[in-house]
């Protein structure tokens, strides 16, 4: 634990920080329009988007620099307010609610999502927890409960917004860090069986869910309604080709595509710059991921080897939903592509997050 500090990985810095300058650009091209109609300036998102991520990247070289192991230290109290806030979001007065969801807490068009702090504040609680010499995770009752148990309730507080997407994120990164740290397979199936149960109980509980579903499986058995997004999503990326109409030329978020900056950005992304934009996007998550694994398998403690699954997780399994959306693969769920879609805590945390990620790099052997 005493060895020097070597150089953040350039290959994962060099991806982050492209997925990054990609993402100014097509904030400011998709939501151009958008935001001239709605505030009388075609720069609103983009201006905004540039002072997150100056406030991202500051927080990304803070964490990059820290000694990781400190964190174990501000996991539980971390925890405990990511879940007071996620009570706090809940109160009618005090949590605003914008699109259809009780999600945002902040003044005016300012605002932090609790949901977002959450996701990171259970992969930190997780690897903190799991990687105690002591703890025994193949045990069912002992071992693998009590941190499902931490999770669910987590889970189940982001679906009183309610916020599927983020949810389903955050679980995704939890269990990753669960098996990871040595849960019995048998164990976790049996538990998937459960909550595919579950799943389907809030998705019949919920009329819109059931609707998005069917829309899913087929967008054009109602096309101006719950399909709507999809068929708008197609339209966009078919035009597109190989190489694109060209940087600011799109026709989709003329109003088409509903929040072309926010969720949907990848197809209009699809529409202006074709397969082979799409294709260097996905190269660039790719070799996050890549990179980011490579720190799990070889940094020198179980505590940063399960933050870096975490954090890896986090990412992967939200590009995949964000993307398999907007191809049609996937249900509408709601959910920004990171560094990617306009979005201010989102883009915050999820740079402060990879900036421990880099910090785990220079650790590696």
């Amino acid at each position: 634990m005493g060895k020097s500090r070597l150089a953040p990985d350039y290959w994962l810095l060099a991806s982050v920080l492209g997925l990054l300058a990609i993402g100014m650009v097509m904030v400011y091209s998709a939501g151009s329009v958008l935001a001239f109609h709605d505030y009388g300036d075609s720069f609103y998102f983009v201006k905004r988007q540039i002072l997150f991520a100056v406030l991202g990247l500051v927080a990304m070289f803070f964490t990059m620099n820290l000694d990781y192991r400190i964190l174990k230290k501000y996991a539980k109290i971390g925890l405990i307010l990511c879940f007071a806030l996620l009570v706090i979001v809940l109160i009618p007065g005090i949590g605003e609610v914008r699109g259809g969801a009780r999600s945002w807490l902040g003044i005016s068009s300012f605002g932090i999502q609790p949901s977002e702090f959450m996701k990171l504040g259970m992969i930190l609680f997780l690897s903190f927890w799991l990687s105690k010499e002591d703890y025994r995770i193949n045990l069912f009752t002992r071992g693998l409960l009590p941190p499902l148990g931490v999770t669910g309730l987590a889970f189940g507080l982001i679906m009183l917004q309610p916020d599927l997407g983020t949810g389903t994120v955050m679980l995704g990164a939890s269990l990753l860090i669960v098996f990871t740290a040595g849960a019995r397979i048998r164990h976790l199936a049996g538990l998937a069986a459960f909550g595919a149960l579950g799943f389907v109980g809030l998705i019949l509980a919920a009329p819109y869910r059931l609707q998005r579903i069917t829309a899913f499986l087929d967008p054009w058995s109602d096309p101006l309604g719950a399909g709507y997004q999809i068929i708008q999503s197609l339209y966009a990326i078919g035009p597109g080709g190989l190489a694109g109409l060209g940087l600011g030329m799109s026709r989709q978020k003329y109003s088409y595509v509903p929040e072309p900056q926010t969720d949907f950005i990848f197809s209009i992304l699809a529409e202006e710059t074709g397969f082979i934009g799409g294709l260097l996007v996905l190269i660039l998550f790719l070799i996050l991921v890549w990179r980011g694994m490579r720190v799990a398998m070889t940094v020198d403690d179980m505590f940063g080897s399960l933050l870096a699954v975490g954090i890896v997780g986090m990412v992967g399994v939200q590009v995949v939903i964000n993307i398999g959306v907007v191809i049609g693969l996937m249900p509408v769920t709601g959910i920004t592509l990171p560094l990617i879609s306009y979005g201010g805590s989102s883009l915050t945390l999820m740079l402060t997050a990879l900036g421990i990620l880099l910090n785990l790099s220079r650790y590696a052997r």
